[in-house]
């Protein structure tokens, strides 16, 4: 399976961070989200049915954004579980998240992770 539902460059503002002046203060974080997904009967007969929409899958972003974590692998590995729990069409979740400006003393535009899970017939994500 190659389709996919794509959300890019989402930028929000979070409070995720192993210092403790990060989970205070805040930082904008950018995520690029690529879900793939069963969508043959949106491809085959345009019903919304047939897909997941992408305004639903930024709503469990934004709603996982809102739990602080000390690490971004953590809050990433949260909203990738989180879509796969969400909606059974999806087959696998690829995320990245970059915090903007990360306080490590570099000029770089952002330092972050990229993770990917799968859905695992044998896990119950709900």
């Amino acid at each position: 399976m190659q389709n996919k539902i794509i959300i890019k460059g989402l930028r929000l503002y979070a409070y995720h961070g192993v210092i403790e002046q990060e989970r205070k203060v805040g930082a904008y974080f950018t995520i690029d989200c690529e879900v793939e997904a069963d969508m043959q009967d949106a491809i085959d007969h345009d019903f919304v049915d047939g897909t997941i929409s992408y305004a639903d899958i930024y709503n469990t972003i934004k709603r996982e954004m809102v739990t602080p974590s000390f690490l971004v692998e953590h809050a990433a590995g949260r909203i990738a579980k989180a879509i796969l729990a969400e909606y059974p069409k999806a087959h696998s979740v690829r995320l990245r998240l970059m915090k903007e400006n990360p306080p490590m003393g570099a000029d770089c535009q952002g330092a972050g992770v990229e993770i990917v899970e799968f859905r695992d017939s044998s896990t119950n994500y709900n």
